[in-house]
């Protein structure tokens, strides 16, 4: 069975080398669905716990929430970094108060300090689906992704082959020693 919830993400992007409208820079608001797959938790009669997914996945989604994504060979980053240097803000601002812990993978590495998010590729819902997954699929036993950004679409399935130990109290993974973080449940 599966359990399914939602993130919105607000970011700003563009498709640098595209020939059309995307080449310029605009924002979007984009929806997640993350379809968690496992068995039911005879103690809390769920899969997963959905705002546990939300918590989980947000931990380093909101590295993309109000951020600014580039391709690495936009010629627009160096002028943003420059524009960020002159206003003293590309090493953070005490305002700067949404983000996650900085990540490198081989598709994206967040820059969380300057609201900054560098994709190995264009950053279209197809690509969005494999960085989430890649961020994710270590942490949650996601069954499916879609991401819409506007009247853009995509989806994807992954295998589901591990399982997670979980709280039969309140239903979320327990940690390598077998214990609940939420509750402190001792496996």
């Amino acid at each position: 069975m599966r359990s399914i919830t939602t993130l919105d993400l607000q970011y700003a992007h563009r498709f640098y080398g595209f020939k059309g409208e995307a080449q310029y820079l605009h924002g979007h608001t984009g929806v997640l669905t993350i379809e968690v797959e496992d068995t039911i938790e005879p103690g809390v009669n769920m899969v997963f716990p959905c705002n546990e997914i939300q918590k989980t996945a947000w931990e380093v989604l909101k590295n993309f929430d109000h951020a600014l994504i580039l391709r690495e060979d936009d010629p627009l980053l160096p002028a943003i970094l420059d524009v960020y240097d002159k206003q003293g803000i590309r090493n953070g601002h005490p305002n700067n108060k949404m983000k996650g812990p900085a990540f490198k993978t081989e598709l994206a590495t967040a820059y969380p300090d300057c609201r900054l998010v560098v994709t190995k590729e264009t950053m279209t819902v197809e690509g969005m689906i494999k960085i989430v997954y890649d961020l994710l699929k270590d942490k949650l036993n996601i069954a499916k992704l879609t991401f819409t950004s506007g009247v853009n679409a995509a989806t994807a399935e992954f295998p589901v082959s591990k399982t997670i130990d979980r709280c039969p109290l309140c239903g979320i993974a327990l940690n390598e020693k077998g214990v609940c973080p939420k509750c402190g449940y001792r496996h």
